[in-house]
């Protein structure tokens, strides 16, 4: 367990058990702070919120139930921990009625005081997700996307090309908009382009423009997403879905950085950063005459392949509790521990829908849960889909993307809209799921 930079405080006028609380929590690898008395705690400026609260009842002045008393009603809520010099069943009940944590009796066993701690720091949900847990809205601590950070900030000073891949969910918009906020350009705009989004036959006046008369409806110049970016960064998502016909032009302006507006014959030239990213095998179909080859090595200067949730299995705890923490206040729900045994399942998960899905679950569970405690419905390893069957014709090795939609759509019971629908726990619109299923002949068959 890695306990860096859970911080734990302990609250005891006696000097000598409260030095050896301490030394027992920094050998566990926990950050500690001490105070010797409840008036020191409170006139004592913390600006980093605790995981817990160590805290010996029979403190002089205030004492250790009155102090918890005045912490309840300050949010977020902190788990504590009491220490007492001897057995005192009526004070016992009042703490733990009040909201403790634990409450262990003096000399108190040092494997049951760091197991309580422990317990704590797995459950708590407090308000501090630190800086480096968080980089342009990336959460996790894991060696995967360490490396992920380390890639953006070697790549965002420079100029070049990012070729971002990964599955659908795994946040590719995150490590775009991260490199434009670490580069150069970061005051300038960040425009993004979802080609799978928007047919191709309007694809071309999206990124291009198009000069007033250029075709039937065209009553006025459109300044094209490429002139919007001039200075800036474009993020050209879903790259793999740009058709054939117009991969020419598009080429021409990430190597030139000019082109015409559709209907035009004046040359336009853009100052453009350019990162794509996509959930496709662009090499794959390079060789399969799908995709220019020359347009994804233009492409492909700086790749950076973004791991699936299921490979940085580490950052789920984290990742449930920042996603607690921000539908809790946008809901204003008191939502102060998530069980240790539900983050222990949502761990052993798979995740076919990646981030968003664990996203969407949190979501979910912050609406279903009326108290304190997060309330969530941990899914199964392999959802069955009952008496709906998703079939297709092909092999099941032959297409990656395939069998992540479907997985999802059994997931969903076969639900493509709504909150809970495919769609949603692929990030992506309802009718562009419609499209692809189309395209990867994705069936429904009720038996």
């Amino acid at each position: 367990m890695n306990n860096a930079g859970a911080l734990v405080y302990v609250v005891d006028d006696d000097a000598s058990a409260r030095e050896g609380v301490a030394r027992l929590i920094r050998s566990a690898g926990f950050m500690t702070k001490t105070f010797e008395s409840g008036e020191e705690f409170l006139a004592t400026l913390r600006p980093n919120k605790p995981s817990c609260l160590v805290l010996d009842v029979n403190l002089p002045g205030l004492n250790g139930l009155d102090l918890q008393e005045k912490l309840a009603k300050s949010r977020p809520q902190v788990p504590i921990i009491f220490l007492t010099g001897h057995g005192d069943i009526p004070m016992t009940v009042r703490a733990v009625k009040a909201g403790a944590a634990n409450f262990l009796t003096k000399p108190v066993d040092d494997e049951a005081l760091l197991h309580a701690i422990q317990h704590c720091v797995d459950s708590y949900v407090g308000d501090g997700i630190r800086s480096d847990q968080n980089v342009g809205n990336m959460i996790g601590e894991s060696p995967a996307l360490q490396a992920i950070l380390r890639d953006i900030q070697v790549v965002a000073p420079t100029d070049a090309a990012v070729l971002i891949q990964g599955e659908t969910g795994t946040g590719k918009e995150l490590v775009a908009r991260a490199i434009h906020e670490s580069s150069s350009r970061r005051q300038r705009s960040f425009i993004m382009v979802n080609c799978a989004a928007i047919p191709g036959t309007l694809l071309e006046s999206e990124l291009f423009g198009h000069e007033k008369g250029a075709f039937t409806g065209a009553f006025a110049q459109k300044i094209g997403r490429f002139e919007q970016a001039h200075q800036g960064t474009l993020f050209l998502d879903e790259i793999g879905e740009i058709p054939l016909e117009l991969q020419p032009k598009l080429l021409r302006a990430l190597q030139q950085q000019e082109f015409e507006r559709l209907g035009g014959n004046r040359t336009t030239h853009v100052d453009v950063r350019i990162v794509a990213a996509t959930n496709r095998n662009l090499r794959q179909m390079v060789d399969e005459g799908k995709f220019r080859g020359d347009l994804y090595y233009r492409l492909h200067v700086f790749p950076i392949t973004v791991p699936a949730l299921r490979e940085r299995r580490e950052d789920i705890p984290l990742l449930t509790r920042f996603f607690t923490q921000r539908y809790a206040r946008k809901m204003n729900r008191a939502i102060e521990e998530i069980p240790s045994t539900v983050l222990e399942a949502l761990t052993r998960y798979n995740w076919p829908g990646n981030i968003r899905e664990l996203q969407h679950l949190v979501e979910r569970s912050v609406i279903l849960s009326p108290g304190r405690v997060l309330q969530i419905a941990v899914p199964d390893a392999v959802p069955d889909s009952g008496s709906l069957r998703w079939t297709h014709p092909v092999s099941k090795d032959e297409n990656p993307e395939r069998e992540r939609i479907l997985d999802v759509l059994r997931l969903s019971g076969g639900i493509i809209g709504g909150a809970g629908g495919a769609a949603a726990r692929l990030g992506l619109r309802r009718t562009t799921l419609q499209s692809r299923m189309k395209k990867l002949k994705i069936a429904r068959q009720y038996q």
